[in-house]
């Protein structure tokens, strides 16, 4: 009995920590009105985003490498509201001015198309 009752003590210790687990907030203050404003910048980002090793990136360009798949699949269901607010910022700004930049991304990260097809009016709805 106290085995089982042990058990699942930490299964709900367990699935608690697994429904609070969010992305870190440690690159929430990254200036991204900075970035976007400056080629050079957003182009250091866009290459690492798009190559396969990480010696071009910074440590928050590591950590967005990494996340933006798992981000893609759930929604960002893991993003405070200021990161769902800073994503919305960045595509809106790569669909409406860096158009070549958005779809090398999109052709990365969805290449069977399957995130496009689900985030299709949310692109719309940031078009201008």
């Amino acid at each position: 009995m106290k085995a089982a009752l042990v058990l699942l003590s930490a299964l709900a210790v367990i699935v608690v920590a697994a429904a609070e687990e969010k992305y870190t907030t440690k690159y929430d203050n990254v200036n991204l009105d900075e970035i976007l404003a400056n080629d050079r910048l957003l182009n250091k980002y866009v290459q690492c985003l798009m190559e396969e090793d990480d010696s071009n990136c910074t440590a928050d360009g590591k950590e967005l490498k990494r996340v933006v798949p798992d981000a893609l699949s759930n929604e960002c269901a893991k993003c405070n509201e200021k990161q769902k607010d800073g994503t919305k910022k960045v595509l809106k700004h790569l669909i409406n001015h860096k158009p070549d930049i958005w779809q090398q991304l999109k052709a990365k990260y969805d290449p069977e198309g399957t995130y496009s097809k689900k985030y299709e009016d949310k692109e719309k709805e940031l078009h201008e």
